[in-house]
């Protein structure tokens, strides 16, 4: 089989053309071409009223050893790569102590699945609600203001990623091609079969529930065990070594580390598991047992991250600018767009977690502060486009720079209170109950308090209410913001429209905390069998990175048990 790659053709190319492309970019009499499947499919929209669509193919011809040797000197046709998924072993017929994986988002669920798959019957343990259950609740919130701090946005079978756009993509290095195992696992499930080749492939929330729910009746069906409602309050451990070396500087959080062995775990419930591995998959907002991580001295240290606000255009404006008269094609779909500015105070803002055709979502998961996110359904066909456009932030923003013992411990959550405090500030400047505050862009640039919306309808339920937002972030992000906004207009005509809508606050950029682990076991830095895993851990950032990183945790508990 041949991968071709760099295949360019017009936007509207017919099936016949394409198959031109490929005979004569090999140089070959169709006689000698036997099939193809397009393997990955984007564009190039740089010039917006004459898109280019851009394929890599696998195809097989009646001779391929003598194409490659042919085509030697052509880095557009090579070999296809093998992409099949194989397990690192399977579990032997007496295992004495299970695995068990605390958190079912998408790191959890891909650790739980390879786990089964090898025949290791893990225990997953997730703190909130099954999906549909937490779908009521979550919904219940935006529409009554009732929050439930256990089942929301953030927790709850599938993770955050559940109510988001479903992204599929992802840029980091897979050379073991982890992604395709992660995509063929979505499609089994239910996912479309045009995210195995789509360049950016997306889910959508509704489709997410029910992909879930199958994957979990495998698991299920392959020996695992998936509790819900089982929030891990203590994690057991034993000391099997010292640390004479004095030298936590790295992690940040005092001296005295010894070297531990994980020997089980309590539920909320009092409940006591033992085992010698636990997947740590508990996403970025479980700010509770990351206290009591650093509170049991396991090696943590903080990270930066970023925070900032929603921007919300009527999606036909996006579409248009980055489309022109090819919006609308459905190829295409609804335009996205990705963007950053570095500014004059050295901070850099950029867009995040772009929804097209979605909403801003109310995203709490502790009372009395308010944070949004995005999400988009699988068709993106709500009026408006949002995103985040956030700042960078560094532990230096937020650490209290001492090196008292107990200030250093204190410095490894100050990321989690620089978050409270802007989550509370936004709650009470939005009426304090859960209606976010808002304010047009054109009067945040100006620096004025904005009064009602004007073409842009803000999407956030349960409600909105118009303020100034520079009372909720510190002044150097205000500043880059407001400087940046103007140099996106040059990238997408409409982008700082007076009308375009500000929605506060975005704080869940990512984990503001890193669990350290080793490079080759993939076990926490100074407790064996610990497993950080996922987006929680600092080792990820949306569903398919997680799922990969789910995956290598997965093996990584495998090759240890079977030692």
């Amino acid at each position: 089989m041949l991968r071709l790659t760099n295949i360019q053709l017009d936007l509207n190319h017919s099936d016949a053309q394409l198959t031109k492309a490929i005979l004569e970019k090999l140089a070959i009499p169709e006689s000698q071409l036997l099939n193809f499947t397009v393997f990955k499919r984007g564009y190039d929209a740089r010039r917006k009223n004459n898109i280019i669509l851009m394929y890599s193919l696998d195809v097989e011809t009646t001779n391929d050893a003598a194409i490659l040797d042919k085509c030697s000197d052509d880095n557009h046709v090579k070999e296809s790569p093998a992409m099949d998924y194989h397990f690192t072993g399977q579990a032997p017929q007496n295992l004495e102590k299970r695995p068990v994986v605390v958190g079912f988002g998408p790191c959890g669920l891909f650790t739980g699945l390879v786990l089964a798959q090898m025949g290791f019957k893990p225990i997953i343990l997730e703190r909130g609600k099954e999906v549909r259950e937490r779908t009521k609740d979550t919904f219940g919130f935006w529409r009554k203001k009732i929050l439930n701090t256990e089942s929301n946005v953030q927790f709850g079978e599938g993770g955050a990623g559940t109510f988001s756009d479903g992204k599929l993509y992802s840029q980091v290095k897979d050379p073991k091609h982890y992604s395709r195992k992660v995509l063929n696992e979505f499609v089994e499930a239910g996912a479309p079969d045009e995210i195995l080749y789509v360049s950016k492939p997306h889910i959508g929330t509704f489709k997410l529930v029910t992909m879930v729910e199958k994957m979990r009746a495998k698991i299920i069906e392959l020996g695992g065990e998936i509790r819900f409602e089982q929030r891990v309050d203590d994690i057991h451990m034993s000391v099997i070594t010292s640390d004479d070396s004095g030298d936590d500087s790295e992690n940040g959080s005092g001296n005295g580390f010894v070297n531990k062995q994980v020997t089980g775990l309590t539920l909320s419930t009092g409940e006591v598991i033992k085992t010698n591995h636990i997947a740590l998959a508990i996403g970025h907002s479980a700010r509770d047992t990351f206290k009591m991580l650093v509170d049991k001295n396991v090696f943590v240290k903080a990270k930066p991250f970023s925070v900032g606000f929603r921007i919300e255009h009527e999606q036909a404006v996006i579409d248009d600018a980055r489309f022109g008269n090819n919006a609308g094609n459905p190829i295409l779909g609804s335009a996205d767009y990705k963007l950053v500015h570095h500014c004059k105070n050295g901070r850099s803002v950029y867009s995040f977690c772009m929804c097209p055709g979605g909403t801003v979502v109310a995203s709490s998961s502790e009372e009395g502060r308010l944070v949004t996110n995005g999400m988009s359904q699988y068709s993106r066909h709500e009026r408006n486009a949002n995103s985040a456009i956030v700042v960078g932030i560094e532990p230096s923003d937020f650490t209290y720079g001492s090196s008292d013992p107990e200030n250093e411990k204190n410095n490894v959550l100050a990321g989690i209170e620089f978050q409270r405090r802007l989550e509370e500030k936004a709650f009470k400047l939005g009426g304090e109950n859960y209606d976010a505050p808002v304010q047009l862009v054109g009067d945040f640039i100006a620096g004025r308090k904005s009064g009602q919306h004007g073409e842009v309808i803000p999407s956030y339920k349960p409600g909105v209410k118009y303020c100034d937002l520079s009372e909720i972030l510190p002044s150097y992000a205000i500043d880059a913001i407001r400087e940046a906004l103007p140099a996106f207009e040059r990238k997408i005509k409409g982008f700082s429209m007076d009308d375009a809508t500000l929605t506060a606050v975005e704080t869940r950029t990512s984990s503001p905390i890193q669990i350290t682990r080793d490079k080759e076991s993939f076990e926490s830095i100074n407790v064996k069998g610990l497993f950080p895993a996922g987006e929680g851990a600092g080792y990820a950032g949306g569903i398919l990175s997680a799922g990969i990183d789910g995956i290598k945790v997965a093996e990584a508990i495998a090759l240890s048990m079977l030692k």
